[in-house]
């Protein structure tokens, strides 16, 4: 079993900041990758950003300049910094994370989301 326990999300004001956490737990033999993906009412989910096992990133274009994600290896906790915040950052966020619970066998993994609404 592996647990993802989301914080952070809330009501901000355009152009404030807000910062989501996401920790993993359980079964985890070894991360491959972590990051957020977002979906707004109607709309299908999309990806925010991710980092992988060595830190590379990559970002979505629309948050690009306004975002930083950050990861703790040891803790297997990932931080997203998300400043100047527009209304259109508003949706449900979701924490993923790729991982081996063992040797042999992987699998993604979403957290339950936590909600983001930007007023304008």
């Amino acid at each position: 079993q592996v647990q993802l326990a989301e914080s952070g999300g809330g009501l901000v004001e355009a152009g404030g900041s807000l910062r989501l956490s996401c920790v993993a737990s359980g079964s985890i033999f070894r991360i491959v990758s972590m990051g957020w993906y977002r979906q707004a009412p109607g709309k299908q989910r999309e990806l925010v950003a991710t980092i992988n096992a060595g830190g590379g990133t990559n970002y979505a274009d629309s948050v690009k300049g306004r975002v930083t994600l950050s990861r703790d290896n040891a803790k297997n906790s990932l931080l997203l910094q998300m400043n100047s915040l527009e209304a259109e950052d508003t949706a449900t966020y979701y924490c993923n994370v790729r991982l081996y619970v063992n040797p042999m066998n992987w699998g993604d993994y979403w957290g339950q989301g936590t909600q983001v609404t930007v007023s304008s």
